[in-house]
């Protein structure tokens, strides 16, 4: 209770300043109205108080008085009063992802069967359907990188335009891995809330590893379309150039799952005290009381009073 005390504030404080106001005009109000303001100029105070005829404690309730007491109500429920936290319908939304594909001739080479890059596009609707409802972009390099799908929730898309991609449509043959990773970042800045870049590639060639050490500022995961017999260096090098991790392919989705996992974790912007939540207004608390104050109103004679 006390920390609920202490965490009470107003979501729009500024609208507390309406009550100024709504209490000079209620007192005004009830100046004009009040019967005896005239005699007490021209009647002496303790000689007025019994020749006014005083109608009990109900005549005390007007009209004015009433509707200051609904302004009132009315101020303090737009102001947003709160201090319980809530989770935000937008917490349990996944971060986005950027998938860069390498779409090379040595893509096709057959030892995960049927091709690495028929592999890659495997892992990549399991990747989708575990993440279901998560934006995901496409990026294919070669020798020349090329934004095929900026991020987007529909799954189906991602998966038919990766369906399309062959090295015979790229034009330039070669491994531009660092131009590829420049585009993603820029996609994601872009797309402004947050996410991380996929990589699935079965090499990087030796002169990128340089570049790809000045890649810094987005969390890089990269698959490596390898069979498990076969390993080159260079992929554990550009993982430790891009602080990647790295994650080699398994005949079942736990491969996936842990990309999965990871994408899920590291891909959000931000990382403070309460994020996810946000403070519950309890300001509809008073629409019953305001809806019984409107009540009132439907006295016969009140509306000209």
């Amino acid at each position: 209770m006390t920390e609920s005390l202490s965490a009470f504030h107003f979501e729009r404080p500024l609208w507390l300043l309406a009550l100024v106001p709504a209490v000079l005009l209620t007192l005004l109000g009830h100046r004009i109205a009040d019967p005896a303001s005239h005699w007490r100029r021209v009647i002496d105070p303790d000689l007025l108080k019994y020749l006014l005829v005083s109608n009990g404690p109900a005549a005390r309730v007007t009209p004015n008085l009433l509707l200051m007491a609904a302004w009132a109500l009315g101020i303090v429920a737009v102001a947003g009063p709160a201090w319980q936290r809530v989770p935000s319908p937008f917490a349990d939304s996944k971060p986005p992802v950027v998938v860069v594909l390498k779409v090379t001739p040595s893509m096709m080479t057959g030892d995960l069967a049927p091709t690495r890059l028929d592999r890659a596009r495997q892992k990549l609707a399991d990747l989708l359907a575990l993440r279901e409802g998560a934006s995901a972009g496409l990026i294919a390099y070669a020798g020349s990188s090329h934004l095929v799908l900026p991020p987007t929730p529909d799954a189906k898309v991602v998966l038919d335009l990766a369906k399309a991609l062959s090295p015979a449509i790229m034009p330039k043959e070669g491994d531009d891995l660092a131009g590829a990773l420049a585009m993603a970042r820029r996609v994601l800045a872009g797309n402004g809330h947050g996410g991380s870049i996929l990589v699935m590639a079965d090499t990087v060639a030796g002169d990128q590893i340089p570049r790809l050490g000045k890649m810094s500022g987005v969390d890089v995961t990269l698959l490596s379309l390898l069979p498990p017999h076969l390993d080159t260096p260079a992929l554990s090098e550009a993982a430790r150039s891009l602080g990647a991790t790295l994650v080699a392919t398994t005949p079942d989705q736990s491969d996936v799952a842990a990309i999965a996992r990871r994408l899920d974790r590291v891909g959000r912007t931000g990382d403070v005290e309460g994020e996810g939540q946000r403070w519950q207004e309890a300001g509809y608390w008073l629409t019953p009381l305001l809806a019984l104050l409107a009540l009132l109103w439907f006295r016969r004679g009140w509306v000209l009073t």
